[in-house]
């Protein structure tokens, strides 16, 4: 098969399962899972570990069943255009990278490995796309928590932020399944700014944002009080963050609030978690980030993320 234009190794983790969340931008080593003997003789579990090599290319339009489950994931059934989202990211290919096996084992009889997707980066530029339905409909959705969760002031704050043209807002989408390891998630981001820099440098469209926000795969304990706190700032010790990186952005937000997507979740794969055998709620939290804050960011990921 034919090289794309961006490949490179990264850390060590699980390989990641057909059925769950979120992935990178950049090559990775994986770990794999451990699986029970289906053998009628044994019912003895069996751990075994597979090193899987993982690389970042280019997004193209093979990527698009991919991309829009990885999106199913993050939005559930709220009211948003994905096939539109997901075209839009295609269209955009110098911005953000998927995540492909890098070595197919030649025994595999499944056409679909070839191309499948274990998580992608990319960064959406919400003012410059102003008006397109998928785009209208993910500021609504933002827009209509906001209300709910927080002061009539910030949410009269946020609103005017993603209605200003002067100033664009991004929105970051970083998706991996669940069990490929936060590591990835530094050389992903720093590829991502890279390309940003770029697109700014040679006036490609993504290239300057004021401001980026996130929407967070975020959970808390089941039996505990999970009422956003006015003024949109969670407690810390109740809010556990997906893709654990995101955290770094948490801190750094200067608008923050937290919904629930239980009833929207039909598995753990949108959110319905145990941990430690702890039951879970699933929440999406929202972050707005000043564009100047992610340099601090980026030195947070290289200190606990560095491999």
């Amino acid at each position: 098969m034919a090289s794309l234009a961006k490949k490179r190794a990264l850390g060590t983790g699980e390989k990641p399962e057909e059925d769950h969340e979120e992935s990178s931008d950049e090559g990775i080593e994986g770990v794999g899972d451990s699986g029970d003997d289906d053998s009628e003789d044994s019912d003895e579990e069996i751990n075994e570990e597979i090193t899987v090599d993982f690389e970042a290319h280019t997004i193209s339009d093979s990527d698009s069943n991919g991309i829009k489950k990885l999106l199913k994931q993050l939005f559930l059934k709220a009211n948003i255009n994905l096939s539109q989202l997901t075209d839009l990211i295609i269209q955009q290919n110098h911005i953000g990278s998927v995540i492909r096996q890098a070595d197919i084992p030649e025994d595999s009889d499944n056409d679909d490995d070839i191309d499948e997707v274990f998580g992608f980066i990319s960064l959406l530029n919400l003012t410059e796309r102003k008006g397109s339905e998928c785009v209208e409909q993910i500021k609504e959705l933002v827009l209509e928590h906001c209300e709910k969760c927080c002061p009539k002031n910030i949410a009269e704050q946020l609103d005017k932020i993603l209605n200003d043209t002067t100033k664009p807002v991004g929105l970051l989408l970083s998706e991996r399944f669940i069990n490929v390891p936060p590591q990835i998630a530094l050389p992903l981001h720093k590829q991502l700014q890279e390309e940003i820099a770029e697109a700014q440098r040679t006036n490609k469209p993504t290239g300057k944002c004021h401001f980026y926000i996130m929407i967070s795969k975020t959970f808390k304990e089941a039996g505990k009080n999970n009422s956003t706190l006015r003024g949109g700032a969670p407690k810390k010790d109740e809010l556990m963050f997906t893709n654990a990186e995101e955290e770094f952005f948490h801190e750094h937000a200067v608008i923050k609030f937290n919904y629930s997507v239980q009833e929207e979740s039909d598995s753990c794969l949108a959110g319905r978690w145990s941990f430690d055998d702890v039951p879970m709620k699933p929440f999406r939290t929202v972050m707005l980030i000043p564009a100047k804050s992610i340099s601090p960011i980026m030195e947070k990921l290289r200190e606990y993320l560095s491999i």
